[in-house]
């Protein structure tokens, strides 16, 4: 789907992204590539973000989609959605560190909770976010997002995740209600 204001376009992810996706993740997370944005994690966590099979796994999972954002023929964004009955999980977010803050985040946010809600009908979308990233939690709180104060420790020892910079790193659940529109399947 293109949207015409932003010259985006928005698809689900295939087999064929899958180096191209975790090019465009490890960027936006990783190393120097990623100091060009502001959401690196580098000074946190060093190592991979994500790996072709995690990628691929994403892909191929049964009410999950892997949501591919195109400008000009390039993929620039991506982002997961997962239902989850009556939410939704969003995850592995990532934008092209060069086109960060622009609004493209935004955009991207906004289509995967329009699309969470009216393809699944998910009256929540949740997200997992690294409780010291401050910056990038205030980020989502004002685009509705709430922080819950329920955390879930980090994967320590599990490399698939980075190696941790810090002793004190814990997932907080960031939860934001959506708007009910039409159920799924009823056009009005």
């Amino acid at each position: 789907m293109k949207t015409a204001a932003s010259g985006l376009t928005f698809r689900d992810a295939c087999d064929a992204d899958v180096d191209t996706l975790v090019h465009l993740i490890e960027s936006a997370y990783r190393g120097d590539s990623s100091r060009a944005g502001w959401t690196t994690e580098a000074d946190i966590l060093q190592g991979q973000r994500t790996d072709p099979e995690g990628v691929l796994e994403v892909i191929k999972s049964p009410g999950s989609r892997l949501l591919t954002v195109e400008r000009d023929g390039r993929v620039v964004a991506c982002c997961q959605l997962e239902h989850k009955g009556d939410h939704a999980y969003f995850g592995m977010f990532a934008v092209s560190p060069t086109l960060q803050g622009a609004g493209l985040g935004k955009a991207v946010i906004a289509e995967a909770e329009r699309r969470a809600r009216e393809d699944w009908g998910a009256r929540e979308m949740h997200m997992t976010v690294i409780s010291v990233r401050e910056d990038l939690i205030a980020w989502y709180e004002r685009r509705g997002y709430r922080r819950t104060g329920r955390t879930t420790p980090f994967p320590y020892g599990d490399e698939r995740f980075g190696i941790p910079q810090r002793d004190d790193l814990e997932f907080e659940l960031l939860v934001k209600e959506l708007a009910q529109g039409p159920r799924p399947g009823v056009r009005r």
